[in-house]
């Protein structure tokens, strides 16, 4: 049994169609069927049904494909540890690493196409025009987004935390709600700087704050460390980890949520785009 018909296999199952899985193979549609056929003669089994309308699996066939991607997978990795590389999947972030990513990045690599994370820190206006274009293979950007170039994806939904000075009067709280804050110093990060996150903390927000914003966010958390009024909002898994000698993080009661997108280019195959948003799930 070749690996060959196993990997044709498995990329009909996914198109269920014939004619695309030969495109996405680089092969002729003709190849493709000899080596469905030469696979279902040496398992003895039929493992597709195939109509002038339709390509679907039978149950034999449904209990062969997971298998084959374990097979597939296993034999990649063969092919990493004996010195071939595996893919190198480009992913658009912010600055900040988190243990999401971290987990993410190590699904990726054990899952059933390895791939070797590289990760690449631009601004999120940057980041989507990289997908379009082919220089990323996603990205990651929180907030909502629509976008008729690129395909968006929800993957997560993470809590905002309020962020402020280690000796504000609220600071030895448990959770603390917005009421309890002084509405004039909330401060946020000029919305050029990331637009997705800005306009969703702003569409959580019950009352738009009072004050322009305030430059990146390095200009935010220094405003916030020097006085006492001021605090601000970000996502908690961003600030999970971070340590800081005048500032403290504290969860919002009650709680406000954020969504973070995967963004995948439009030419992306659906199991593939699956398996990102997947990785980066709960």
């Amino acid at each position: 049994m070749e690996l060959r018909a196993l990997q044709y296999f498995v990329t009909v199952a996914e198109e269920l169609h014939f004619g695309r899985a030969a495109q996405r193979l680089r092969v002729v549609q003709p190849a493709v069927s000899q080596q469905i056929a030469r696979l279902e003669r040496e398992l003895g089994v039929r493992l597709l049904e195939r109509t002038s309308r339709r390509v679907r699996l039978t149950p034999a066939g449904t209990r062969v494909l997971a298998a084959s991607r374990e097979a597939l997978a296993a034999a990649a990795r063969v092919r990493v540890v004996a010195g071939e590389p595996a893919a190198v999947l480009r992913i658009g972030v912010a600055s900040c690493a988190t243990q999401r990513l971290d987990r993410a990045v190590e699904r990726l690599r054990d899952g059933d196409r390895p791939s070797e994370a590289k990760l690449v820190d631009l601004p999120v206006t940057a980041r989507i025009d990289a997908v379009r274009d082919g220089e990323l293979d996603l990205a990651l950007v929180r907030g909502a987004l629509t976008s008729e170039t690129v395909a968006v994806a929800p993957a997560w939904s993470e809590p905002l935390h309020v962020v402020l000075a280690r000796n504000h009067p609220a600071a030895g709280r448990s959770a603390i709600g917005l009421h309890d804050l002084d509405p004039d110093g909330l401060r946020l990060p000029a919305r050029d700087t990331d637009p997705p996150l800005h306009d969703a903390i702003l569409a959580v927000l019950p009352v738009p704050p009072p004050r322009p914003p305030a430059g990146d966010l390095l200009n935010v958390l220094f405003e916030v460390s020097q006085d006492l009024r001021r605090w601000t909002l970000l996502p908690a898994e961003q600030l999970a980890g971070t340590r800081s000698e005048r500032l403290l993080h504290v969860p919002l009661d009650p709680p406000l949520n954020i969504d973070t997108q995967v963004v995948t280019s439009l030419a992306t195959p659906d199991p593939c785009r699956k398996a990102y948003v997947t990785a980066f799930a709960d």
